[in-house]
C-alpha cells in the first residue's frame, strides 16, 4: 500500500552553522562592539543575549537572514518572550521546532478526512503517516496538506509505492 510520512524537522547542521556565522558577525560588527550581545545554541534552543530589546531584534534579524541563506525555513523558529537577566541585560529564547505536535497532527488528519480523498492519516509519534491505494491520491493529499497548513514548514519523506 503506497504511503508517505509528513514530518516537521529542521536541518540542525545548517542551524548550527547559521548560529556560528551570527556569532562571528556579532564579534565583527561595529554596533555590537563593547556590548553584551551574544548568541548560543543549546540542544534545540537558540539563546540571544543583549543590552536592550532593540539589540535582540537586530540579532534575530541577522539570524533569520543566515538561516534563509542556508535553506532553513524561518517558520521553524518559535520566538519566546524577552526576559530581564540583571541590570539592563536581556535575553530571549528561540526554540527550533522539531516534530509535529498532536494538535497539528489532528489538523492534518481532519484536513485529509474532510477532503474526500481515498487516503487515511495516522499519527505516529511526531510524524503523520498517510496511506492510500493510488499514488495520485497521495500526491493530491500532499498538495492539500501544504495548502491547509501554510504556517508549518512541513516536508514529506519515506514515500513508498
Amino acid at each position: 500500500m503506497p504511503s508517505f510520512d509528513t514530518v516537521l524537522e529542521a536541518d540542525f547542521v545548517e542551524v548550527k552553522n547559521a548560529v556560528d556565522q551570527v556569532a562571528r558577525e556579532i564579534g565583527t560588527r561595529f554596533d555590537f562592539k563593547g556590548t553584551s550581545a551574544a548568541i548560543e545554541l543549546k540542544d534545540k534552543e537558540i539563546i540571544l543575549h543583549g543590552d536592550a530589546d532593540f539589540q535582540l531584534q537586530q540579532i534575530d534579524d541577522v539570524l533569520r537572514g543566515k538561516l534563509t541563506k542556508r535553506g532553513v525555513d524561518a517558520r521553524f523558529l518559535d520566538v519566546g518572550k524577552v526576559e530581564k537577566v540583571g541590570g539592563d541585560k536581556v535575553k530571549q529564547v528561540v526554540k527550533v521546532r522539531n516534530g509535529i505536535s498532536t494538535e497539528d497532527g489532528k489538523k492534518i488528519q481532519q484536513a485529509i478526512k474532510g477532503s474526500k480523498l481515498k487516503v487515511q492519516g495516522a499519527i505516529q509519534g511526531d510524524a503523520v503517516r498517510v496511506t492510500g491505494a493510488k499514488r495520485d491520491d497521495l500526491q493530491a493529499a500532499m498538495a492539500l496538506i501544504r495548502a491547509e497548513l501554510k504556517d508549518l514548514p512541513l516536508s514529506f519523506n519515506n514515500f513508498r509505492d
